[in-house]
């Protein structure tokens, strides 16, 4: 049974001389196009409407079986690890968990876990605002994507030094990833995952190449939706004030992170909706670890906080019945 908490631990740098951003904001602003990574956007989606077509003609059903597995599995590295570990220390892992993470994670083409969970705890930080590195106040298209197309707007390149990650640049695990992450971008989201079907099972290496990244880009997107529809549309039955949502459709694709208006209100609870391990995959994957060992110290938020909070501050939506 994980421990209760009420408080959040992550510590984080203050300075008086910044003002204070309220959400919903977003001033006006001149978008400034990074155009190496729009070409690459387009390109991988490009190349992922061929891999749909092959998936439904000529790929080999091993390697959609392998495909799905790869996806899944590469998924906890973000959800689990970068997510629910790292930015929000939510549990703690041993050293075989961290290495595990850090190669699922690696596998996402999602640069690296301390890139990821810095920028992540900078949207906790200063979510919804011009500091959120992106803001869902401005459109859905750059909350989803449109952010990592662009500079990043000033109020956000300002505010980093707000964010404190020197946990996470003290992790050697983290360090070494961070290190050689170009290298093992390469190798496990795009080289390993295409050797894999062409030399085990002979698998056609333009159909591997094509369905790998189609993986790829559907992995983007699943995690992309927190950001954007988790953000826009659904219930906000813990605090009503926040653009953060309830989002059913979210949630089942990213496998538990779309119940997002608990998870701003109770960001270190470690199952990261009031639901549980009830309907959330990546909580099955840590309770299952902590069941070995290889987890420990969960966080969860006490069932008379939660409801607590709703009656204080939420919109009149249901609160789920399954709260334990």
């Amino acid at each position: 049974m994980a421990p209760n908490v009420k408080e959040d631990n992550i510590e984080s740098l203050e300075d008086d001389k910044f003002e204070k951003l309220v959400a919903p904001q977003a001033s006006p602003w001149k978008f400034e196009l990074l155009h190496p990574v729009v070409l690459y956007v387009f390109s991988i989606h490009v190349a992922s409407v061929y891999g749909l077509y092959v998936s439904w003609s000529s790929v080999k059903w091993a390697t959609v079986a392998f495909t799905l597995a790869y996806y899944v599995t590469s998924v906890q590295g973000i959800t689990a690890g970068a997510h629910r570990l790292w930015s929000h220390k939510s549990y703690k892992a041993k050293l075989p968990l961290q290495i595990l993470y850090m190669i699922a994670q690696s596998a996402t083409m999602q640069y690296s876990i301390i890139w990821w969970a810095s920028k992540h705890r900078q949207h906790h930080k200063f979510s919804d605002t011009d500091g959120d590195p992106h803001n869902a106040t401005r459109h859905i298209f750059f909350s989803h994507i449109g952010w990592i197309m662009t500079r990043p707007h000033p109020e956000a390149v300002k505010r980093r030094k707000l964010v404190d990650v020197s946990d996470l640049k003290s992790n050697s695990v983290l360090a070494f990833q961070r290190r050689h992450m170009v290298l093992l971008n390469l190798l496990l989201a795009f080289l390993l995952p295409i050797i894999i079907p062409v030399y085990l099972w002979s698998e056609n290496i333009y159909t591997a190449w094509h369905f790998n990244i189609f993986r790829v880009t559907i992995t983007y997107h699943c995690i992309f939706f927190v950001n954007s529809i988790a953000h826009k549309w659904g219930m906000r039955p813990y605090d009503k004030k926040m653009q953060a949502t309830q989002a059913p459709f979210v949630a089942h694709f990213s496998f538990g992170e779309g119940w997002h208006n608990f998870h701003h209100v109770f960001p270190w609870d470690y199952s990261s909706d009031e639901l549980g391990s009830k309907f959330s995959f990546t909580t099955k994957v840590i309770d299952f670890f902590a069941k070995i060992g290889w987890a420990y110290d969960l966080k969860s938020v006490p069932k008379e906080v939660i409801y607590d909070r709703a009656h204080r501050t939420g919109d009149g939506s249901p609160v789920m019945k399954s709260v334990s």
